[in-house]
């Protein structure tokens, strides 16, 4: 089993079967059982769940609530604690409002998926039997039919014109046919005709395949390892990093020049710091964390009424910022189809002829 060539669509398939330790009759039970309970390391995890605590304290990572909260010390440091008060009520309701809405996205998404449960049919024992994705091992014969999904990287065994969409790996719309066959090990993996490949699914044909690779191991699982990065900033959240950080210079910058000023004129540098300090509180825009906070999630709601959920609160911005919207035609992302109803000519009047084009 360690033994498998990492260029699997190379080997015939007999000496494959060979090297799985496989049969073309399928794996037993209790060896499936026991290849599960070594493959288990490497299939492909959900997304670790965000927890509550961390969800909440990340609400907080703004400049502008660092402001506010400095704010709010040196409220507490002038003896004035209503001041106080108030900034650390504004910000925890703005924290939390963003917590609910993106808490609530989060337990959404996990309640579709946990709906959702993909099988495929394997042969077990010499019987097909249908087991979910996560049960696939290597070795395992999987029988593959029109519509169905594709659970791991598999070389075909037999086949009866099979058709499979690649759109996920490839980004090709139209549908690649796969044969019964042997490819060089340098064959690129747009036309490996004789492998089908996880994340995959198939168009129309019968196929029957012996598994090589499933989860962290398979094409699509090295594309999903890749995706596990942190996730890009949006353009509204730098743009809020970036007003944040000005308010900050722009108030560190006029309460050293008031403090200088007051000590040059022979005030008490006792009242010249309180004063400073004051100033710096007076300046701070306490709202504002509250305001767009209300109103991305009021944004949120709404796309939620149009069945549209929203996992991070800031990217509702990145929305009324397009200018240009670009559909992926090739399928990767949608149905691959798109249907023009009006389309302008490069004078920017509506023309027919634009549309006639849409076939080519």
């Amino acid at each position: 089993m360690k033994d498998i060539a990492k260029a699997f669509w190379s080997v015939p398939p007999a000496e494959l079967l060979q090297q799985l330790d496989a049969t073309p009759q399928g794996l037993r039970g209790g060896e499936a059982k026991e290849r599960l309970k070594e493959f288990g390391a490497i299939r492909l995890k959900p997304q670790k769940r965000s927890r509550a605590l961390s969800l909440f304290l990340s609400q907080f990572k703004s400049p502008i609530i660092i402001i506010l909260l400095l704010a709010a010390g040196l409220s507490l440091f002038l003896h004035d604690p209503t001041d106080a008060l108030i900034i650390l009520a504004i910000v925890f309701v703005s924290g939390l409002l963003g917590f609910r809405q993106e808490r609530g996205a989060v337990n959404a998404v996990e309640k579709l998926l946990s709906i959702v449960q993909t099988r495929a049919t394997v042969l077990r024992d010499g019987n097909p039997v249908e087991v979910p994705f996560e049960e696939i091992v290597p070795g395992d014969i999987v029988l593959l039919s029109a519509g169905g999904s594709i659970p791991g990287d598999c070389v075909i065994l037999e086949s009866k014109d099979l058709f499979v969409n690649e759109a996920a790996l490839t980004g090709e719309t139209y549908p690649v046919e796969k044969r019964v066959g042997n490819l060089q090990p340098e064959t690129p993996l747009s036309r490996r005709t004789n492998a089908l490949f996880m994340g995959t699914h198939v168009v129309s044909g019968t196929a029957k395949a012996v598994v090589v690779h499933v989860g962290a191991d398979t094409e699509f699982g090295k594309v999903s390892e890749r995706l596990k990065l942190r996730p890009p900033e949006t353009e509204f959240t730098r743009g809020a990093r970036r007003f944040g950080y000005f308010l900050m210079e722009i108030t560190l910058i006029m309460v050293i020049a008031i403090f200088a000023v007051n000590v040059f004129l022979r005030r008490s540098v006792l009242d010249s710091f309180l004063f400073s300090l004051a100033l710096a509180v007076g300046l701070t825009h306490q709202l504002l964390p509250a305001i767009i906070t209300i109103n991305l999630s009021h944004g949120a709601n709404r796309m939620a009424q149009e069945k549209v959920i929203v996992k991070r609160l800031h990217s509702i911005e990145n929305f009324g910022s397009m200018n240009v919207l670009c559909s992926d035609k090739t399928g990767t992302l949608t149905e691959g189809v798109v249907h023009l109803y009006t389309a302008l000519d490069v004078d920017g009047h509506e023309s027919e002829k634009v549309l006639l084009m849409e076939s080519y």
